[in-house]
């Protein structure tokens, strides 16, 4: 060993604590995150999305105290189709543990670049009516994208993104990148258009997104026949078959073609990854897209135009292992990532 070397690492770090450090790039995050040579630990205190500071009282001021971003919570599973459980979804991401602060790949610090805060869920006022809940959702989110502020959506099962985007895409529509096993473009079933298998026709037909600047990514299993509007409305689709042929680099370079420069929307359903990933979600597939392709595609989505994002569908009873929870805690991370680089480049406003 080169003892040169040695003598030089043991000046510098042999009496250093673990806030001594030297990279700028590095050292800008720990300073948030050290007091003097503590770190805050990650389980104690009150979870919240992503250790994110706490502002329950936001939605009772006119500007939400200044945020740039508000994470909420939305635990409400009244349009599932199949198994029912996601109501628990926000509570179980927000469980997680050690997440951020910083990605690793873009050496993106969210909290650096963005005031954001969690500020609880959505105050709704019957547990029992979805057509109600769908309209506190949308009064909440108008309220938030009214005073300029940025969403980061937990849910809940899908449905919760047709008043999301009634709310975002209220002044123009917005584009949307859409991680999936399933287009949920599908028409009523049984009386209700709300369920969590349409809420994407009926955003389109609202006027709120725009289909030419939708792609749906992941899609699989037997429930091709209902995502006809999909193709109908001129939105992109692409399978997780195709996503093995095409390779990452041609699915991220499609996905910034169809949003162009735009404001776009995010949404990201658990159901997207295989079930060997995250089996805690009401409609699982098989076949589906790892956690590192998922992250890789939405980390493609740097520098664009990003306004507002959600990750649902997360059913932590059918998981032992809390590992679905711990993919969509990822995914919600990346997302904040997103938007808080927009909003530094002066874009990503709602």
């Amino acid at each position: 060993m080169d003892q040169d070397k040695l003598a030089k690492l043991r000046a510098r770090y042999a009496g250093a604590s673990g806030a001594d450090i030297h990279d700028p790039r590095f050292a800008k995050v720990a300073a948030g995150q050290f007091q003097g040579d503590r770190r805050k630990w990650p389980f104690s205190d009150v979870a919240t999305f992503i250790n994110a500071p706490y502002r329950p009282d936001a939605l009772s001021k006119p500007d939400l105290g200044g945020l740039d971003v508000a994470i909420i919570g939305l635990p409400m599973d009244l349009g599932v189709t199949n198994r029912a459980g996601t109501r628990l979804g926000p509570r179980a991401v927000r469980a997680v543990e050690r997440m951020g602060p910083m990605d690793h790949v873009h050496g993106t610090a969210p909290f650096s670049l963005v005031k954001a805060a969690d500020i609880g869920d959505v105050p709704f006022r019957s547990r029992y009516s979805l057509e109600s809940c769908h309209e506190d959702i949308e009064a909440t989110f108008k309220q938030i994208v009214q005073a300029g502020v940025s969403t980061l959506g937990v849910g809940g099962d899908h449905s919760i993104t047709y008043p999301i985007l009634k709310a975002v895409g209220e002044k123009r529509p917005v584009g949307m990148v859409h991680i999936d096993a399933h287009c949920d473009t599908s028409g009523p079933y049984e009386g209700s258009k709300f369920h969590h298998g349409g809420p994407f026709r009926q955003a389109v037909l609202d006027g709120v997104l725009d289909p030419e600047r939708v792609i749906q990514i992941g899609i699989r299993g037997g429930a091709e026949y209902l995502w006809e509007f999909s193709y109908e409305s001129g939105m992109t689709v692409i399978h997780a078959d195709e996503v093995d042929r095409m390779g990452l680099d041609a699915v991220i370079a499609k996905a910034l073609a169809v949003i162009g420069d735009g404001p776009t929307y995010v949404s990201f359903d658990v159901d997207s990854l295989d079930p060997a990933f995250a089996p805690g979600t009401g409609t699982p597939e098989v076949g589906g897209l790892t956690p590192r392709e998922a992250l890789a595609i939405l980390r493609g989505l740097k520098g664009k135009n990003i306004v507002a994002a959600d990750v649902v569908e997360v059913a932590p009873q059918y998981d032992a292992t809390s590992n679905t929870a711990q993919c969509a805690a990822q995914v919600l991370f990346l997302e904040l990532c997103l938007i808080a680089e927009a909003r530094a480049a002066g874009k990503g406003r709602p």
